[in-house]
């Protein structure tokens, strides 16, 4: 039996992994659930899964699920706090942590997790575009595992030979394809993008997402924020990563070797594939999903992404190309210009000049400690607020 802990157990990574587990009680065993404050949704989950310990980020929150719990699973010890969160993922019987903290919320577990050389299901972005080099050098020392649950990262993982690490070139791969859907808006004139709701934006296509996260794949600043964590992921730079337009997200990665050969990993859109992956490798196991038909898909597209449609895309990859604190700055950054939109404060189409005027306000410097990451988040998150109220808040 395998303990898991769930970091973001609420959200949709967190549900589809319990999915997963459910099917496979043989194999698996819940240790530990964590949310931010959605105490109900994580009550019931405890009454259903058992776990040792509970975790709210949220104190009072934390005190709402203890009271719940004391009558209907007095078995879960209640604790609160990022403390509380890395301490749950150190934990002895914890095999492999469930990384899925939307956001820089999610950095310091995770890095724990690291620290604790834990099986990594890396669902949070931050970890790698945040801090992708005091977070790798803590996988490399403690021997952890880390495993991809993003779906292009799961598929390109999946198409490249094990011993990767060693470099691309090493193992004769010549370039990274990763496939983007477009998102909502891929076909959209740039004039009725200006008027776009929230809830316009967060309709993806193919995937059920969070808001957050949805609108990231609307701006298409979710498929930059890839191509950074990818560069960290497989031990390359974001010259030999390429993004491609494919509206169907059944092939959901590519890889091209020298001799000409292009492997993709192909499947219905559905997170539990990568979850189930990352589970049980190097075994596979069943994840509840549906077999592909690819006469029912009947035909693949592919293009070009559109930079002036999407200026997110292109901020990432000059974020990517300068380093160090630049792509700490852009999630930032974004994280504020996504959150002002998803409450109506300002346009669609100013997340993308809210971001290129925060880069170009906070020169890029190296950072060498994960107080030095957080720092920088916490002055772009700053500027960003700044430059929102100043130049691009809506008029009410």
């Amino acid at each position: 039996m395998k303990g898991i802990c769930i970091l973001g157990a609420t959200g949709s990574i967190g549900v589809s992994t319990l999915d997963v587990v459910a099917r496979h009680t043989d194999r698996y065993r819940v240790v530990a659930l964590t949310a931010n404050r959605q105490v109900e949704r994580l009550a019931a989950q405890c009454q259903q899964y058992r776990p040792d310990y509970a975790v709210m980020a949220d104190a009072d929150a934390a005190e709402r699920l203890a009271t719940i719990l004391h009558d209907t699973a007095p078995e879960t010890r209640v604790l609160s706090g990022v403390a509380g969160l890395c301490e749950v993922v150190a934990l002895e019987n914890v095999d492999a942590v469930m990384a899925a903290i939307v956001g820089a919320a999610g950095l310091a577990p995770t890095i724990a997790a690291a620290r604790a050389g834990k099986r990594i299901l890396l669902a949070n972005k931050e970890a790698l575009v945040m801090s992708g080099n005091l977070f790798m050098a803590e996988v490399r020392a403690t021997g952890a595992e880390l495993l991809p649950i993003d779906s292009e990262h799961n598929a390109i993982f999946q198409c490249m030979p094990t011993d990767f690490a060693r470099g691309l070139a090493a193992v004769g791969v010549t370039r990274i394809l990763l496939t983007a859907s477009g998102g909502p808006f891929r076909d959209m004139s740039l004039e009725r993008m200006q008027g776009v709701t929230p809830d316009e934006a967060c309709a993806h296509p193919n995937w059920s997402m969070g808001r957050k996260i949805s609108v990231d794949s609307a701006t298409m600043m979710n498929k930059g924020l890839e191509v950074i964590e990818a560069a960290w992921l497989f031990n390359t730079d974001h010259e030999h990563i390429e993004v491609v337009l494919h509206p169907q997200s059944i092939i959901h990665s590519l890889v091209r070797y020298v001799d000409g050969s292009v492997l993709a990993q192909m499947g219905n859109p559905d997170m539990r594939t990568p979850i189930a992956h990352a589970l049980a490798w190097p075994e596979r196991i069943d994840a509840g999903v549906a077999p592909l038909d690819l006469i029912a898909v009947s035909r693949l597209d592919f293009q070009k992404p559109d930079l002036a449609r999407f200026p997110c895309l292109r901020l990432a990859f000059e974020a990517a190309k300068v380093g160090g604190s630049a792509s700490t700055v852009l999630n930032a950054a974004n994280e504020v210009a996504v959150e002002y939109f998803l409450s109506g404060k300002i346009a669609f189409t100013s997340i993308a000049p809210v971001i290129e005027q925060v880069l170009s306000n906070i020169p890029a410097t190296e950072l060498v400690t994960l107080e030095k990451v957080m720092e920088t988040d916490m002055i772009a998150r700053e500027e960003a607020r700044q430059v929102i109220e100043m130049h691009h808040r809506k008029v009410v």
